[in-house]
């Protein structure tokens, strides 16, 4: 009986051990998948405030630029006109990320639209000023692109995240939804793209 007594003991402590084994790497696991998670948020997030910051640069670029073209352009009033208001609406307090980004891609649009309109305008496209707010212009587009990979990607990585198995059980308890990624249709691409635009 004592014999018997020894077996059954062993075997409920080999099943403790056991089971507390496989406790702790579900509680491993479960802290992994949501440090990862996490870590992909903040990380989407940092990396869109520097986008952000980019753009904040481009805006307070614009009042110069108009001041620039608009003496020359008296026909693109309203394109100006609409370009401020983008400007202010995107300078706005409590804006999320899908809004700012919707503003932006409005913006880009008007933007180019308005460097296609300055080809119209030889001496415009010679004056000293324009051409170097143009250069700073190119400077920040080429800055926002980079800036948009990088935030595409990471937006990528953490949709791929909260979306598949196992680490979007993970999500679900969270509350984690999916994010959009900055995409720009091709047509206000090739507008925006302006650093080829006053080539003679």
């Amino acid at each position: 009986m004592a014999k018997s007594y020894n077996t059954s003991e062993q075997y409920k402590g080999v099943t403790m051990e056991t089971f507390l084994i496989v406790a702790g790497l579900i509680l491993l696991s479960i802290v992994f998948m949501y440090n990862t998670l996490i870590s992909k948020k903040n990380q989407v997030e940092n990396i869109f405030a520097g986008l952000d910051a980019i753009l904040k640069k481009r805006y307070d670029l614009l009042p110069n630029l108009v001041a620039s073209v608009k003496e020359y352009m008296v026909h693109e009033r309203i394109t100006l006109e609409k370009i401020t208001e983008l400007r202010t609406k995107a300078l706005g307090e409590n804006l999320d990320n899908a809004t700012k980004i919707a503003l932006e891609k409005q913006f880009s649009s008007m933007l180019g639209n308005l460097m296609v309109a300055v080809e119209n305008y030889p001496t415009l496209k010679a004056n000293e000023n324009f051409l170097h707010l143009q250069g700073t212009l190119n400077e920040l587009e080429e800055q926002i692109s980079a800036a948009r990979r990088a935030y595409n990607q990471s937006v990528t990585d953490y949709n791929n995240a909260i979306e598949m198995f196992p680490t979007n059980f993970m999500a679900n308890l969270m509350k984690l939804e999916r994010k959009e990624v900055f995409s720009v249709p091709s047509s206000e691409r090739a507008n925006v793209d302006v650093k080829n635009l006053f080539k003679n």
